[in-house]
């Protein structure tokens, strides 16, 4: 009677999220190898100094204010979200930086956000009786104008649509706009996968759980974290993993101990055992073995 009177429906169906939120478009992405991630984090603050100084020269209104390691590359952070002339600018400082080398500055980018999709109607096994496999789908696909400009996030995915049924179901993810534009585009869609009739579906998000690669441990993003510092994905102590070989404990010689432990030697890796912060076990806390990074 409640619900009737205050026009609630009864059996009102969730709505299904197709795509992520997505980190903030507040930076800039630029995808560089380790070695000059960290060459541009070694000046940063110089880095950050002249961007804005050349920003200011053409009137913009947006700044970057630090910038940090991300993975595969670093991330410019800003005060307001960056336009195609903004990320031009900042190429084009990098490119221009002494002791860079210009091919290896991509352009940057705004983060994506991520939509999870699915096909319907394809057999599992293909005519010679082998089972589809991504790479056949990923091939398909790459052939296909409803599929032009939408970038696959990771390979597809393939189970069956029961046990024993002969039927596929493939889960891919894209990289996306924050409002699923490319998604939309696709939602719905029917196509053929050779002479076959294929149809894009919904399906609910699964982002995953993320670890904060400050504190190694698993649940909230990397601006939630509360550490006071970093921790060392090999013993947990208070330090970074390039640290470990001076300061982590394990390393330091300690004449008390029955055998008295002797220091590690100048030059040598650490010789002892890793500990997971996580679940204690002996490797690190980053390991594929580990039980909290398989569930």
């Amino acid at each position: 009677m409640h619900k009737a009177a205050f026009g609630q429906h009864a059996n009102r169906v969730k709505k299904i999220q197709v795509t992520t939120k997505g980190p903030s478009r507040k930076q800039t992405i630029i995808p560089v190898h380790n070695d000059l991630a960290e060459s541009i984090m070694g000046d940063a603050s110089t880095h950050v100094f002249q961007i804005n100084a050349q920003l200011k020269n053409v009137k913009s209104s947006m700044r970057s204010e630090f910038i940090r390691p991300c993975s595969g590359g670093i991330a410019i952070v800003t005060n307001n979200v960056p336009n195609p002339s903004d990320l031009s600018i900042i190429e084009k400082y990098f490119k221009s930086v002494e002791g860079i080398n210009s091919n290896d500055i991509p352009s940057p980018r705004l983060p994506q956000s991520k939509s999870y999709l699915k096909i319907m109607g394809l057999p599992y096994l293909r005519a010679d009786g082998n089972k589809i496999t991504s790479e056949n789908v990923t091939d398909f696909i790459k052939h296909i104008d409803l599929f032009e400009n939408i970038p696959l996030a990771t390979k597809p995915h393939i189970i069956k649509a029961l046990p024993k049924s002969d039927m596929a179901i493939i889960w891919f993810d894209i990289w996306d706009t924050q409002n699923g534009s490319k998604a939309k585009s696709l939602i719905n869609h029917s196509f053929n996968l050779g002479c076959h009739i294929t149809t894009v579906r919904v399906t609910n998000m699964n982002p995953g759980v993320p670890q904060y690669h400050n504190c190694w441990k698993w649940g909230y993003l990397t601006f939630s974290c509360r550490a006071y510092g970093s921790r060392c994905q090999k013993c947990s102590g208070p330090h970074k993993l390039e640290h470990h070989r001076e300061l982590a404990w394990c390393c330091k010689a300690n004449p008390k101990l029955n055998p008295p432990r002797l220091k590690t030697a100048q030059g040598l890796p650490c010789p002892h055992s890793f500990k997971c912060i996580n679940c204690k076990g002996e490797h690190m806390a980053d390991d594929y073995k580990c039980p909290f990074w398989r569930n």
